[in-house]
């Protein structure tokens, strides 16, 4: 029995899945790579067809008041979940820390906050997932959304004296074949920071080059994150700048090392000198 799931449970509990707006546009392999983790672990998982934007761009520029509906309609969607996951930490941050302003009153509000989470959030404080299997045999380093850090408390922060922990770099650690690369710098923000990369531009472009000549200075090839938003911005630098770095969501690495794994299983099951 995973941990966290309700004792006595013999049915795993279906799973209402919120996608963030820009992975729904630009980068929907991340959605589906969620599903086949989630699916992996046991998860019935459902899409409410219905959903839109959390509003959390709308309340970080001051228009709450145009957020309100979009955090309404969320609550229609998801508050009849036992849990809902989204591959977005500061989207779960949104919901779980800045709905209150919108919903506190709402019948089945406290109930969504709680029941909230970013997906290697979910992996491992629901389903007890101390690390993650398969074969990922790439030198990957990990950025830091400052909502997943320092709201979600993914991990412990370099700023806090607490003993350090982080839950997503726990989870990769038990993929075969990968090398965790370590910047000087692990969890400083990317400079993306929704809008302040329009209002800021220059000094959102000088933060995100400095965190990718962090990581490159470390040796990663790839970077993953928690968060499709920062990886976008450093994406964009990097093809500017035409590092040989590549971005990947932590879905899309936990989806194709599990991938990874099943095909070297496939392959050792069949004869010597070729296929069956």
């Amino acid at each position: 029995m995973f941990h966290g799931v309700r004792p006595g449970r013999t049915v795993m509990p279906t799973v209402g899945l919120f996608i963030p707006c820009y992975i729904d546009q630009l980068y929907p392999q991340v959605g589906l790579a969620t599903v086949g983790v989630l699916e992996r672990y046991g998860m019935e998982v459902d899409y409410p067809p219905a959903q839109t934007c959390c509003g959390q761009p709308l309340a970080n520029s001051g228009c709450a008041a145009y957020a309100r509906p979009l955090a309404e309609r969320f609550l229609r969607l998801f508050r009849d979940y036992e849990y809902v996951v989204a591959p977005s930490a500061s989207c779960v941050s949104m919901v779980r820390h800045h709905y209150g302003e919108f919903l506190a009153e709402r019948p089945g509000f406290e109930h969504l906050c709680g029941a909230t989470f970013e997906l290697c959030e979910f992996l491992v404080d629901v389903l007890g997932v101390a690390r993650a299997s398969g074969r990922f045999p790439h030198k990957v380093g990990l950025i830091d959304s400052c909502h997943g850090l320092r709201e979600l408390r993914l991990g412990s922060g370099s700023e806090r004296r607490v003993a350090g922990f982080h839950k997503v770099r726990a989870l990769l650690t038990g993929l075969d074949g990968i090398e965790l690369c370590r910047p000087r710098r692990p969890d400083e923000c990317c400079g993306f920071g929704g809008t302040f990369a329009v209002s800021e531009e220059a000094v959102s472009c000088m933060m995100g080059s400095d965190r990718i000549a962090d990581q490159e200075a470390a040796g990663a090839e790839i970077i993953t994150g928690t968060d499709m938003s920062c990886l976008m911005h450093l994406d964009g630098l990097i093809r500017r700048a035409r590092r040989p770095l590549r971005v990947k969501h932590i879905a899309e690495v936990l989806a194709e090392s599990a991938q990874a794994e099943g095909e070297r299983a496939d392959g050792a099951a069949l004869p010597s000198g070729g296929a069956a």
